[in-house]
C-alpha cells in the first residue's frame, strides 16, 4: 500500500482501497467509456455534444476552458485546419514562456553547450587524483543531469499549456518514435536543440524533412553511435534501428545486406569537433564536406564505393548518398504503412481499423509523405470517435491531462513534479534506454502498481499536496487544492461520467477527496 493512503484515516484508507480496486478491476477487465456516434460540425458550435467532447479528447491531451471555447468559436473543421497549419491564434502565458526561456539547455546554443562541457572534461582530466577531482566530476555529471531535466520540463510545460495541443501530441509523439536515451554521452547537452530545433518545426511536415533532421541531430548521432562510423570501421547500428524503428518497421522486406549498404552510405554523418581546431581538407575533400551548426558531413571518413541499397543501386559520391538513400527509404510503401500504424496506433485504437490504415496510407503515399495531410485523414474519419473512450491512457497522457485540468487556467511555477510523477509511472521523457520509444498500446500501463501510483499522483494533485506552485529552490507555500467543479466539468465531464465514478464520488467527503476520485477515475484514464 502506498505512503499516501497509509497516511489517510482509517475510515479513508477503506473507501480509498475499495476505490482503487473497482479501479483496477475495471480498467485490467478492459472495460471503458462507450462509443459514441459521430458528427461533423464545420461551423461555430454552440452547445456541445457527445461527440464533440470526444473529438476534443483525442484532439489534445485533456480537456480544459480555452479549448471549449476556440472549438465554439470556430467548429471542429475550421480547428482542425488552424490546427493543422499551426495557426492556432494563441501563445503561450508569459510566465510559462518566460520558465522555458529561462531554463540554461533551451536558451544557450548546443554548440556553446558541448564546449563548455569539453572544457571543463580537459580541465578535470587534468586534475591529480583525489578528492577535488571526485567532486568536480560529481559536479559536472549534476550539470548534466539538471539540463536533461530543463529539457523535459520545458517539453511537458508546452504539453499541459501550448494552444495547438494537436501539435503538442505529435511533438511528443516524435520525441518518442524518433526515441533518444538522455543519459548516454553527451546526449543531455543537446536534448534542448533537438526537441526545439530538430522535432518541434517538423512535426506537422513532410516525413521526409523530419527523417533528415534526425539524421543531421548531434542527440541521434550521439545516441545511436553513427558518429563513430567511418570507413573502416563501420557501425551499423543507426542504420539499423533508422530502417527497423523509424522508417520502415520489423519485417519490411529488408535484408541485412541492406543494412550494412546503408552502414556504408552513412559513414561520415556525424557531429562536428568542438575543440577549436581548424579542420584540414585537399581541395577535392574540402567541396565535399557538409556543415549545419553541430552536423558535419566529413568525406574523408566516408567510405566513397558504390553501394547497393534496397535494390537501387547508389554511386558513391559523398552526402548526395544519404539524401538518395532517405529518398528511397520514404518511397517504399513499407514506410507509409508502418507510420500511419504507429499514429494511428498513438491517437486512435491499440489495433487500428484496417480500413483506417489503408487510406491513411494511401493519403501518405499521395501527398509525397506529409504528416498533416494523414493526421486530417485520422481526424476526419469515422473510426476515430467509433472507439471514444477506449483508448488507455498512456503515463504522460495522464499526467499531462491531469494537471492540464486542474490548472490550465492557472500557471504552474515549478514543472519538476510533473517530471518526477513520470519518473515513478516508468515513463520518462527521454528516458528510454533502449531506441524503440515508449509503448503506445494500454496494455504496457495497466497493471494494478500502475494504477496505485496514478491514485498517488491524483492525490497529490487533488488535494493540492505539491510543489507545483513552489519555485525550484523557493521554500514559499504552494497554492492550495483545485477546484474542479467549474463549468467545464457540469459541460464536459459530467454528463459522461460512469455509474461507477458517479458512486464514487457520491462517497467523497471533501473535496480534496473527491478531486483524487475523479482524477483517478476509469473515465480519466481512458480518451
Amino acid at each position: 500500500m502506498s505512503m499516501a493512503i497509509l497516511s489517510l484515516s482509517p475510515a479513508l484508507q477503506f473507501r480509498t482501497t475499495s476505490w482503487l480496486f473497482l479501479l483496477a478491476t475495471f480498467v485490467i477487465s478492459g472495460c471503458s467509456t462507450a462509443g459514441l456516434p459521430v458528427a461533423d460540425p464545420t461551423h461555430a458550435v454552440t452547445s456541445l455534444s457527445r461527440d464533440d467532447i470526444a473529438w476534443l479528447h483525442r484532439d489534445g491531451f485533456g480537456l480544459d476552458a480555452d479549448g471549449l471555447t476556440r472549438y465554439r468559436t470556430l467548429g471542429r473543421t475550421r480547428l482542425l485546419d488552424a490546427q493543422l497549419t499551426d495557426h492556432v491564434n494563441s501563445h503561450l502565458p508569459p510566465s510559462v514562456a518566460s520558465q522555458i526561456g529561462s531554463f540554461e539547455v533551451i536558451h544557450t546554443p548546443s554548440t556553446q553547450l558541448l564546449v563548455t562541457l569539453q572544457t571543463e572534461q580537459q580541465r578535470i582530466q587534468a586534475m591529480p587524483a583525489g578528492d577535488d577531482k571526485a567532486a568536480a566530476q560529481k559536479q559536472l555529471q549534476q550539470h548534466g543531469n539538471q539540463l536533461g531535466q530543463e529539457a523535459q520540463q520545458a517539453e511537458l510545460l508546452q504539453e499541459v499549456y501550448g494552444p495547438n495541443q494537436l501539435k503538442e501530441q505529435l511533438v511528443w509523439f516524435w520525441l518518442n518514435h524518433f526515441s533518444v536515451y538522455a543519459a548516454k554521452g553527451r546526449v543531455r547537452w543537446e536534448l534542448g536543440d533537438y526537441e526545439q530545433n530538430t522535432i518541434r518545426p517538423r512535426v506537422l511536415g513532410k516525413f521526409r524533412d523530419l527523417l533528415m533532421a534526425t539524421l543531421e541531430s548531434p542527440a541521434m548521432l550521439e545516441f545511436l553511435d553513427n558518429a563513430q562510423n567511418a570507413k573502416g570501421h563501420v557501425n551499423e547500428n543507426y542504420a539499423r534501428e533508422l530502417m527497423e524503428l523509424h522508417a520502415l518497421g520489423v519485417g519490411s522486406g529488408y535484408t541485412q545486406q541492406d543494412v550494412q549498404q546503408l552502414a556504408l552510405i552513412l559513414t561520415g554523418v556525424g557531429i562536428a569537433p568542438v575543440d577549436g581546431k581548424p579542420q584540414h581538407f585537399n581541395p577535392k575533400m574540402a567541396a565535399l564536406v557538409v556543415r549545419k551548426g553541430l552536423f558535419e558531413f566529413n568525406p574523408q571518413r566516408h567510405d566513397f564505393s558504390n553501394k547497393v541499397f534496397l535494390g537501387h543501386p547508389i554511386r558513391g559520391r559523398g552526402f548526395d548518398e544519404v539524401r538518395q538513400a532517405v529518398d528511397i527509404i520514404v518511397q517504399q510503401p513499407a514506410c507509409a504503412q508502418f507510420v500511419s500504424r504507429q499514429l494511428a496506433e498513438y491517437f486512435v485504437a491499440d489495433n487500428p481499423p484496417p480500413a483506417l490504415l489503408a487510406r491513411m496510407t494511401n493519403t501518405f503515399r499521395r501527398s509525397d509523405g506529409d504528416i498533416a495531410s494523414v493526421m486530417r485523414t485520422m481526424f476526419e474519419s469515422p473510426e476515430l470517435l467509433a472507439s471514444s473512450g477506449k483508448k488507455f491512457k498512456d503515463p504522460n497522457q495522464f499526467v499531462v491531462s491531469s494537471v492540464r485540468l486542474a490548472y490550465s487556467d492557472r500557471p504552474i511555477a515549478n514543472a519538476l513534479p510533473l517530471v518526477y510523477w513520470l519518473n515513478q509511472l516508468d515513463e520518462p521523457l527521454f528516458g528510454r534506454i533502449t531506441p524503440d520509444g515508449w509503448p503506445l498500446d494500454g496494455a504496457s500501463w495497466s497493471s494494478s502498481g500502475q494504477m496505485e501510483k496514478r491514485f498517488d499522483i491524483a492525490n497529490a494533485i487533488g488535494t493540492g499536496n505539491n510543489q507545483l506552485f513552489t519555485p525550484a529552490g523557493s521554500t514559499a507555500r504552494g497554492a492550495g487544492f483545485p477546484m474542479l467543479t467549474t463549468r467545464l466539468y457540469y459541460e464536459a465531464i459530467e454528463p459522461q461520467l460512469s455509474a461507477v465514478t458517479r458512486t464514487a464520488l457520491s462517497k467523497a467527503i471533501s473535496q480534496q477527496e473527491w478531486n483524487t476520485y475523479l482524477l483517478s477515475s476509469p473515465d480519466l484514464n481512458y480518451r
